[in-house]
């Protein structure tokens, strides 16, 4: 049975448009725009008058277990802090309690509109990190974080669970290759790395240069920065993903841009944990936004990525960070996942929205860097099914997830006390 959404104004991000436009949903695709369509014989009809259709928000990464991070104990401030905080979370956290982060996350996603999250876990298993993003209903890529921290046995571990996760995966939830700590990865991790992407012809989501001493570290290893050497090993390039590049030069910033490397700014993140400030501005035409240890809301990224480049004196097109991540998720799912056109995944909010100035095509940009938040989404649509609608969580007890993650994170914190 078809859906007709009727009656609202439909948003579209690059070129900008807000116009008034009816749109029809069949299974997981829109098959039909236009001022009015007529309904169908058995056709749902929606009528969604003083309403926007906007399309659903993309995370181009995202850390999967960090709202266990808020309020966790830890000693000393700033990224060095954060960072073991957070890599003890994650090698003390059980497969229970991974499933109750996604979770919690999942629904957090949805509720603030983000439709599709590009995810890493520093655990496993990914099969019961997929059946939770299936469960409520996101859009996902997923990958296990790959590094040599704990040995290169756990490395090969988790290449091998990335590989076996990327051949099963389908539909919302796909795999993907994750990787972190690249500074001190040996030369034989990257190979392996790349062996691995080939083989298994799958994304790779890596964050890169959020800590000055990681790049220190490369160069002192390998008389190399992390960037030259993913460039050495053939790991960028338009299937590549690379989160924060806070302390990348622009020789190395220009070289994976050639190669048509995403970049992800993850602006709220780095804030938070006073990494540095990065220079998204000349990330290029692949750059999108990230959440990384933030909330997985894309309104508020927006909000926190627009003031910081402004205030630093180099703005960025917040409308084109965000429909570039339409692009990744596009490239991700190879099916067109974003605009709100003829053929494209039916991934959309319905917006709640009552502008204070006139909100047109030439004011987009305005209302989604100043005004536009959150609390404007009243319904969600994931893959043509109703996820969200009018505020409550259809595909889980929202309340009973947030139940579930507080029990499991205050357990992970005794466990790392004890």
């Amino acid at each position: 049975m078809s859906t007709l959404l009727r009656g609202a104004f439909v948003v579209d991000l690059e070129p900008s448009v807000v116009e008034r436009a009816d749109l029809r949903i069949e299974g997981n695709q829109i098959t039909a725009r236009a001022t009015a369509l007529e309904p169908l014989d058995g056709e749902e009809l929606i009528d969604l008058p003083g309403r926007y259709l906007f399309p659903g928000l993309v995370s181009a990464w995202h850390r999967f277990g960090a709202d266990f991070l808020r309020g966790a104990p830890r000693t000393g401030k700033g990224f060095g802090a954060e960072q073991q905080t957070r890599q003890r979370i994650e090698d003390a956290m059980t497969g229970d309690q991974l499933v109750a982060a996604v979770a919690s996350a999942a629904v957090e996603a949805l509720r603030s509109g983000t439709t599709t999250l590009l995810g890493v876990t520093g655990s496993g298993p990914l099969e019961r990190v997929a059946s939770q993003l299936e469960q409520v209903g996101v859009r996902a890529v997923v990958g296990r974080l790959v590094s040599e921290r704990r040995g290169s046995t756990v490395r090969q571990e988790s290449l091998d669970e990335n590989a076996a996760f990327a051949g099963l995966a389908r539909g919302r939830v796909r795999g993907a290759f994750a990787a972190e700590s690249l500074g001190a990865m040996s030369d034989e991790g990257l190979a392996g790395l790349k062996e691995a992407l080939k083989k298994n012809d799958s994304m790779l989501l890596a964050c890169l240069s959020e800590d000055p001493e990681e790049e220190k570290q490369s160069r002192q290893t390998f008389d190399a920065g992390v960037a030259e050497r993913l460039v050495t090993h053939e790991l960028t390039g338009t299937r590549v993903v690379l989160a924060h590049g806070v302390h990348l030069s622009w020789p190395e910033i220009a070289q994976l841009i050639a190669n048509g490397t995403w970049l992800a700014h993850a602006a709220r993140s780095n804030m938070a944990t006073q990494t540095g400030h990065a220079t998204p501005a000349k990330f290029g035409v692949h750059a999108c936004l990230a959440t990384d240890i933030a909330t997985p809301d894309l309104f508020s990224e927006a909000h926190g990525a627009d003031l910081r480049t402004t205030d630093s004196g180099q703005p960025i097109d917040v409308l084109r960070f965000l429909a570039n991540g339409h692009r990744l998720a596009t490239e991700a799912f190879g099916t067109p996942v974003g605009p709100l056109t003829v053929g494209s995944a039916a991934d959309l909010l319905v917006l709640d929205y009552q502008p204070s100035s006139p909100f047109d095509a030439s004011t987009l940009s305005a209302h989604v860097r100043l005004g536009l938040s959150s609390r404007a989404v009243e319904s969600v649509m994931v893959d043509g099914l109703w996820r969200v609608w009018r505020r409550k969580v259809l595909s889980a007890d929202a309340a009973e997830v947030a139940r579930t993650a507080r029990e499991a994170a205050q357990d992970l914190w005794r466990s790392l006390q004890s």
